[in-house]
């Protein structure tokens, strides 16, 4: 997801977005309840993908009927669209009536809002259902691209890079970035990755990144500490060596996941990869892409994060806002979201902890052939810093993208 802020626009917020409109305490959740009775809750939240929207609607008819709460999904493309206007409402002075009351987001889009003061919180502990992720034995849900979320960021899902591919075609898929390469050459057309600034595909370059670097400890911290030209060198040299054998010859590339799992199912591509790991079985059951598909992901495992809710700091809905994030948490909820027939995007909770009616919910399995193996999520490598996805968004583009 990708950050549109400038340093200098971001301090100008700061200094003119003053206190916010009062909000309800977060540990007062009776008064929560009460005052979210009513609102309408504007999630501005990706709109890229029918399941993810279907979803978010099943949700505004859950709250709605047991909450009184009403949710607009505002489909944006971009998360940094939303934060824009966040951004571009309390530069002019909006602290109490701002258009976004709940944002999907992220990386480096959190840390930009965190930094300069743009979210409203800590309410994230505060939420009843919170505990339910288990915490203190699960870091990932407090932290964000190596960044403590302090309660600013509630979770609500878990993704992981997953490659995918037509076993009809592919006997035995590469299992490297290395491997990767090698096959493109001998397969030439049939491989590609989605457009930067694409989070997907901007994963894609953190994954090859990882995987080329003799030392990834300077990823872990801000990239303005690092010589980036020589921490990226081997990733360029990379790309130029993959770009020739990519899908249309690497001039151009899918606008984002769902592009490239149509080509995929148009059969122009052998190999793609996702940011869910239940995508391609879920995309197999509604006869989006071939029944021979299967998924994996690489030797040594593959980069994923969670995804979080925020509630900017101008929202006038902070108690719907913030019933909505709580419900979100709840098994239910839960639950209905890792379903492959509805979504498929991982739990956020710790179902081992959970109670026996709560994990029974959990309980349907799967025999779809297109889900990853057993066990194959076990090995999560963590998120760079999140200054380097836009550092790296940059200096793509610059390489790349021919005006």
């Amino acid at each position: 997801m990708r950050s549109i802020f400038t340093l200098a626009t971001l301090m100008v917020a700061t200094l003119l977005a003053g206190p916010s409109m009062a909000a309800p305490a977060p540990d007062d959740w009776k008064t929560v309840l009460s005052e979210a009775r009513g609102q309408t809750v504007y999630w501005n939240a990706w709109g890229g993908d029918v399941r993810t929207n279907d979803y978010i609607d099943w949700v505004n008819r859950q709250v709605q009927a047991k909450y009184g709460v009403d949710v607009v999904h505002v489909k944006v493309d971009d998360t940094g669209v939303a934060v824009s206007r966040v951004l571009a409402e309390q530069t002019a002075g909006n602290r109490r009536d701002g258009s976004v009351d709940l944002i999907w987001l992220n990386g480096e889009n959190f840390a930009a809002m965190r930094e300069h003061d743009l979210l409203f919180g800590p309410f994230a502990r505060h939420l009843p259902n919170f505990s339910l992720t288990y915490p203190e034995h699960n870091p990932e849900v407090v932290t964000d691209f190596t960044l403590p979320t302090d309660g600013y960021e509630s979770p609500w899902g878990k993704a992981q890079i997953t490659f995918y591919y037509d076993s009809a075609r592919i006997a035995s898929p590469p299992r490297s970035i290395e491997a990767i390469l090698d096959w493109a050459r001998h397969h030439p057309g049939r491989f590609t990755y989605p457009r930067i600034p694409d989070f997907t595909g901007s994963t894609f370059l953190k994954q090859a990144l990882l995987s080329l670097t003799a030392n990834p400890e300077p990823l872990y911290a801000p990239v303005e500490e690092s010589d980036f030209e020589s921490v990226t060198a081997p990733l360029w040299d990379y790309l130029e060596a993959l770009h020739p054998h990519l899908w249309r010859d690497g001039r151009q590339f899918p606008a984002n996941g769902p592009a490239m799992r149509r080509l995929m199912a148009d059969g122009e591509l052998d190999l793609a990869f996702t940011f869910n790991p239940s995508e391609p079985a879920a995309a197999v059951d509604d006869f989006e892409l071939p029944p021979m598909t299967r998924s994996y992901v690489l030797d040594g495992g593959t980069l994923g994060n969670v995804h979080f809710v925020a509630i900017p700091a101008n929202s006038p809905h902070k108690a719907g806002a913030m019933v909505v994030a709580n419900f979100l948490l709840s098994p239910r909820a839960q639950a209905h979201k890792q379903d492959i027939t509805v979504w498929g995007d991982r739990t956020v909770l710790d179902v081992t902890r959970l109670d026996d009616p709560a994990r029974k919910a959990f309980a349907a399995t799967s025999d779809n052939p297109a889900l990853p193996p057993r066990g194959a999520l076990q090995t999560t490598l963590p998120e760079p810093h999140p200054s380097w996805m836009t550092a790296l968004q940059e200096e793509w583009r610059k390489r790349y993208i021919r005006e």
